[in-house]
């Protein structure tokens, strides 16, 4: 029974966390604790960034002709590819959870928006567990729990999976292609890896990191791979891009492009390195960037200090995916880069565990909800319609 109560306590404080995080809008408070909350309700967390978005393509299955107003109209003034931009497994399950709740529970009033937050933190709560499970299996912590803690409450993780968001499933995907990749479960990891790239397409970098791997088993240790690992079971990499594959697939049967995602308007922000610095840019739109630096800062250290890891995978995932974000031309470089955020508590463990660090945390502890209920309050979509996610 020992065995189960970690995963019970994290559990719990995923469920706590998340509503004392929406307790201002669930009580529609107009102020709460000095913050001012015009027309305070829960919608404030339906209306949150991305998750709405996600919601219409669980609806209409990407499906152009029931991407229309009764009038005729484009459903947001967008065209059909721009929901394209949002990948389809987050949308799925969403989907699917609307049915069993419907069809079991007989809950059909905003079926769809509760299906999209319970998803998120139903993630969330695999993802604890998950991220726990491969501290304590390799051994990387003598704290495991206290690090998963910690690894909840990064402020902007801490938003994302208390909201309608896809960023817990697709790390928790991440996690287990990585895990299974560390394990020699080629097939596996493959299979995680594409299901993470049918969430965010930057799963696609999980294939660069385990090419990598297989380079450097090659060029510097000079080992044989087909000697060292069946042949079959190695190819099993190949389904991480096949799951984009599958996405490119959807789209063409569905809207009738095969390259939606990339005629979906301004969402690929990969321009060149620290192009992020630019006010001017439509998704950067401030000067107010000092935290990026931050972010490149700790992931690069991060970088250097997984080098000498034994799990290789970690080093080059880390490595493939700081180099990516240092491309992002996007304000929300926090949101982009949390993929990073677990390879940073495993190479950092000893900092992050240790007793002055776990003494500012439980110091700063609050302003992490502070951070959060401001944030929730401004980050939202201005609609004036729910007809298109009911």
């Amino acid at each position: 029974m020992r065995r189960i109560y970690p995963y019970f306590t994290l559990t719990l404080i995923v469920f706590l966390s998340t509503l004392f995080l929406w307790l201002p809008f669930l009580t529609k408070s107009s102020n709460w604790l000095g913050l001012k909350l015009e027309n305070s309700s829960f919608e404030y967390i339906y209306k949150h960034y991305d998750g709405p978005l996600y919601v219409i393509p669980a609806k209409t299955l990407y499906d152009p002709a029931k991407l229309k107003t009764p009038d005729g109209g484009n459903i947001l003034a967008q065209p059909a590819n721009y929901f394209a931009a949002h990948l389809p497994l987050y949308p799925l399950t969403i989907r699917l959870l609307k049915e069993f709740i419907s069809n079991s529970f007989q809950i059909n009033e905003l079926a769809y928006l509760k299906s999209m937050l319970l998803v998120n933190i139903f993630a969330t709560v695999g993802l604890a567990w998950f991220f726990y499970f491969i501290l304590k299996k390799i051994k990387i912590t003598k704290a495991p729990m206290l690090l998963t803690i910690i690894f909840l409450f990064l402020p902007r993780l801490f938003v994302v999976r208390s909201v309608g968001a896809p960023e817990s499933l697709f790390l928790l995907l991440i996690l287990g292609s990585l895990y299974f990749f560390e394990k020699g479960k080629y097939l596996l990891a493959g299979l995680f890896g594409g299901l993470a790239t049918m969430t965010k397409s930057p799963g696609i970098l999980l294939f660069g990191a385990y090419c990598l791997v297989f380079a450097e088993k090659l060029l510097v240790k000079k080992k044989n791979i087909e000697r060292s690992m069946p042949k079959i079971d190695w190819l099993g990499i190949a389904l991480i891009p096949a799951g984009l594959l599958v996405v490119f697939i959807i789209y063409w049967k569905q809207m009738g492009d095969f390259f939606a995602y990339f005629n979906s308007g301004d969402n690929i922000h990969l321009i060149f390195p620290f192009s992020v610095f630019n006010f001017k840019m439509p998704w950067v739109g401030t000067a107010w960037l000092e935290d990026v630096i931050f972010y490149f800062l700790l992931y690069g250290l991060t970088v250097i200090s997984l080098f000498k890891s034994k799990q290789r995978s970690f080093f080059y995932f880390s490595l493939v995916f700081f180099i990516a974000t240092l491309f992002i031309q996007h304000r929300d470089i926090g949101r982009y880069s949390l993929p990073l955020w677990p390879m940073a508590l495993i190479a950092h463990e000893k900092f992050f565990t240790s007793k002055k660090f776990i003494a500012i945390c439980i110091v700063l502890f609050p302003a992490i909800f502070f951070y959060a209920w401001n944030f929730l309050s401004y980050n939202i979509m201005p609609i004036a319609d729910w007809t298109p996610y009911l």
